[in-house]
């Protein structure tokens, strides 16, 4: 039996629990600030399994678990038996006679449906290729402490349907976003995953999923506007041909000066200045780049809270 629960996608949180996660988040970052850490996992251990390289991801997750009073393991494939082939069932429930909690950042989104299904505790998905939701809880919590809220804004993504854009198209239809997304055509989100979050939206009657081809046209009157490199890991050897596709989709000031006086722009970061968004956006007055990756620590303390707890 499932020792706590799973976070995987958006689909493993209701609207409730999402706005829930907001305000947890919220009261983790204002302690920080006042110096008080609250540590709700004393005595946890989280495992860590990066099959990806990261920055943000690790040290997020990593001081998180120690400010929340516990330990965390990394594991990365050169150092485990995960990169000598060992079946990732194993490895899961190895783990959960370990450990409390396990986070994942891999390949396939159906790896870290494995690991959830074999262990026997808690998995966070902490980057696949099909989604990255606890980035975009990051993203939603820095547009709830500089608007106050997360919905009622409208909502841009130029560039990639990547898995940010995934995560972006699930959180719209949970919470009725307007949800607008500029992508080069051959480079559109999973139809699959679009299809059933406008069904989501259809049944609920909020909110709005639209893919257009100018990025332009999206960005004009725009309150939050997001972007990311246009070659993620494992398609460098693409960044050419997607440079070529993606001409015209870099987030400069020409395109800020389309959206609304107090947009705000998010990257979830490595940036490629120049290519996908400007220096000059960056370092900016609309930038909230650097307050959004700061956030990643307070959102996985309340991310994880709700997983291991």
């Amino acid at each position: 039996m499932k020792r706590g629960r799973d976070l995987l996608s958006f689909a493993s949180l209701t609207a409730a629990e999402l706005h829930a996660l907001l305000a947890r988040t919220a009261l983790f970052k204002e302690a920080r600030a006042r110096g008080e850490l609250i540590r709700t996992l004393p005595g946890r251990t989280l495992g860590m399994i990066f099959e990806k390289p990261s920055t943000r991801t690790r040290v997020s997750f990593e001081v998180a678990m120690v400010e929340l009073g516990g330990h965390a393991v990394y594991l990365a494939p050169e150092g485990s038996q995960i990169g000598r082939g060992e079946p990732i069932a194993d490895t899961a429930r190895v783990l959960g006679g370990y450990c409390h909690g396990i986070v994942i950042r891999t390949f396939a989104q159906e790896r870290a449906e494995e690991l959830a299904r074999w262990a026997p505790i808690p998995v966070v998905n902490g980057l696949t290729d099909r989604l990255h939701p606890c980035q975009v809880l990051a993203d939603l919590f820095t547009v709830h402490e500089l608007r106050g809220d997360v919905v009622g804004a409208r909502y841009v993504w130029i560039g990639d349907g990547n898995n940010m854009a995934a995560s972006w198209i699930e959180a719209a239809a949970l919470l009725g976003l307007d949800l607008v997304l500029a992508c080069p055509e051959g480079y559109d989100p999973d139809a699959a995953l679009l299809a059933e979050a406008r069904a989501q939206i259809a049944a609920t009657g909020r909110g709005r999923i639209e893919v257009v081809r100018d990025p332009r046209a999206a960005a004009r009157g725009a309150d939050v506007l997001s972007t990311d490199v246009w070659a993620s890991m494992g398609q460098e050897q693409e960044a050419a041909l997607r440079a070529r596709a993606f001409a015209g989709f870099c987030v400069d000031d020409a395109l800020l000066a389309l959206a609304a006086p107090d947009a705000i722009v998010l990257h979830c970061l490595p940036a490629h200045r120049g290519e996908e968004i400007s220096a000059s956006v960056l370092e900016g007055p609309h930038s909230a780049v650097w307050r959004q990756a700061e956030n990643r620590l307070h959102v996985q303390k309340a991310v994880l809270e709700l997983c291991l707890s």
